[in-house]
């Protein structure tokens, strides 16, 4: 299989291309610069390289210039300068094949999951919860599963915080304490979702991971964009998804080994969103499924401005590096340089450290992963010219790569089906029905009335009352004793009693 073609080396004692090898897609990756040096144009590269070689690929358009990749690129003088400076490599301009993606439905085609399989810690996050609400959201998630309640969009599962709120006592002696106060924070943070309209990202039908995994007739990997210009806004919700959509692929996917090329290759752009504010426990489980998820065949590249944006138990595991100028204005930006520097395999004729600041746009250092997973020494590099437009797509040429999409007639409606609303709805709405109905009589009774005391019995039950109902005497008794104050009045009541139950006093 042709390996993907980087760009050309312009290091001093080096003069060849450089590449990235398909065997070796899955190790993961990292694309960092300052803003402004060329990483767009290279995760574009990598993108087209790997939908050549047929593999799927997902990424987030946070600019709208991705979106270019759905359109073929114009030839022009300064492509025909850095294809001759790299020996004029076969090239022509095409697009790849596209799917455009939107949590919001407007550029693309909605992206969905239930609430159940987003999970109480990824939605504790999307809404900003303390540990004490987050720990109440845990217990709304358990209670839906124990009373068999679908949990599928936001709906849902304000209504199971209301049931939480009507039954708080018997749940938190069962489960654990609930307050009010935190049921009140969690409906509010419900509310600031909605109204930034994430609500639609809750619902069905929700999205199966074979559609990010097409192929199309001739063999090319589909390359899914999500667009993100506006989802960006919401750091915690943009990062959430994409680490939800990322842990879906690690706890579906089987073991597959080392392929001769990935099943997918994930891009996770502005990755430093992944980590800020992240709890241990949830940094943890995302070191988990870097580390294992190349195992699944599946290739993890982040793209941020600083490669110590990302933390060292996952930069470790990155073999592939395209490192773009960075400016060492402060100081943080000059730890950041050595940062990159340190992470590199050494080439003699290379400061890598000097190197960096001087990097024009377009141009970034690379190493790749060669024979037998060694990683080359870093090579100053000219990154390959994409061969779609570099730039945004008119909202013509969307709309004709939408209406030719395979997964349009899927995703473009909503369904909703009965949940843990409608569900908890009916059971209010026939509660009053309930309560209005007479007990059901037993078969015991049913048998007291065939064999002839039915009559006798509703006799006595009229005269002496049942545990439901006074009977006529005893009104009468009880009138008696409010209306007669005197001894005598209570002798009387006494003897009429003692008469009707049969016996006299002598």
């Amino acid at each position: 299989m042709d390996p993907i073609l980087v760009g050309k080396a312009i290091t001093t004692e080096t003069s060849g291309n450089v590449y990235l090898q398909p065997k070796f897609g899955n190790r993961h990756g990292l694309v960092a610069g300052a803003t402004g040096t060329g990483k767009t144009v290279t995760l574009t590269t990598l993108a087209e390289g790997f939908s050549r070689i047929g593999v799927p690929v997902f990424l987030a358009d946070v600019k709208g210039d991705v979106a270019g990749l759905a359109a073929a690129g114009a030839m022009n003088e300064k492509i025909q300068q850095r294809l001759a400076m790299m020996g004029n490599p076969e090239y022509r301009n095409e697009a790849s094949p596209v799917v455009f993606w939107d949590l919001y439905g407007k550029l693309g085609h909605p992206v969905r999951t239930t609430v159940s399989e987003m999970g109480s810690i990824l939605l504790g996050r999307i809404l900003e919860l303390n540990d004490t609400q987050a720990g109440v959201l845990d217990i709304v998630f358990k209670l839906a599963d124990d009373r068999g309640l679908l949990l599928l969009d936001l709906e849902d599962l304000r209504a199971l915080l209301g049931l939480v709120a009507d039954e708080r006592k018997d749940i938190s002696t069962r489960y654990g304490l609930v307050s009010t106060q935190s049921i009140g924070a969690i409906q509010r943070a419900l509310l600031r979702l909605e109204q930034e309209g994430a609500d639609l990202f809750f619902g069905e039908p929700a999205l199966e991971l074979s559609d990010l995994m097409r192929t199309t007739t001739d063999g090319r990997g589909v390359v899914n964009i999500l667009a993100a210009d506006q989802l960006i806004l919401k750091p915690k919700l943009y990062s959430s998804f994409l680490l939800w959509l990322l842990s879906e692929l690690f706890e579906t996917l089987p073991e597959v080994g080392d392929l001769d090329k990935p099943k997918l290759v994930f891009v996770f752009d502005e990755a430093h969103l992944l980590f800020d504010d992240a709890p241990p426990a949830l940094q943890q489980r995302i070191e988990q499924v870097v580390r294992i998820i190349r195992s699944k065949g599946v290739g993890v590249y982040f793209c941020s401005q600083f490669p110590d944006d990302v933390p060292d138990e996952i930069l470790g595991q990155l073999g592939n590096r395209f490192q773009h100028a960075l400016r060492a204005f402060t100081p943080r930006d000059q730890k950041a340089v050595r940062t990159a520097a340190e992470t590199f395999v050494p080439n003699p004729g290379l400061d890598v450290a000097a190197t960096i600041g001087q990097l024009g746009t377009g141009e970034a250092l690379v190493s790749t992963l060669q024979d037998k997973g060694i990683p080359m020494p870093v090579e100053r590099t000219l990154i390959a010219p994409p061969r779609c437009r570099m730039g945004a797509i008119t909202e013509a040429e969307r709309a004709q790569v939408r209406a030719g999409s395979p997964v349009g007639g899927k995703y473009d409606t909503r369904i909703d089906r009965e949940s843990a609303a409608e569900m908890l709805a009916k059971k209010v709405e026939a509660a009053p029905e309930q309560a209005k109905a007479p007990p059901a009589r037993t078969r015991a009774q049913d048998d007291a009335d065939d064999d002839g005391h039915g009559f006798g019995d509703a006799v006595k039950d009229a005269v002496f009352g049942t545990s439901r109902r006074q009977g006529m005497i005893e009104t009468m008794a009880k009138q008696t004793a409010r209306t007669v104050g005197s001894q005598v009045g209570r002798q009387i009541l006494r003897g009429l009693l003692g008469g009707l139950f049969g016996g006299s006093r002598r």
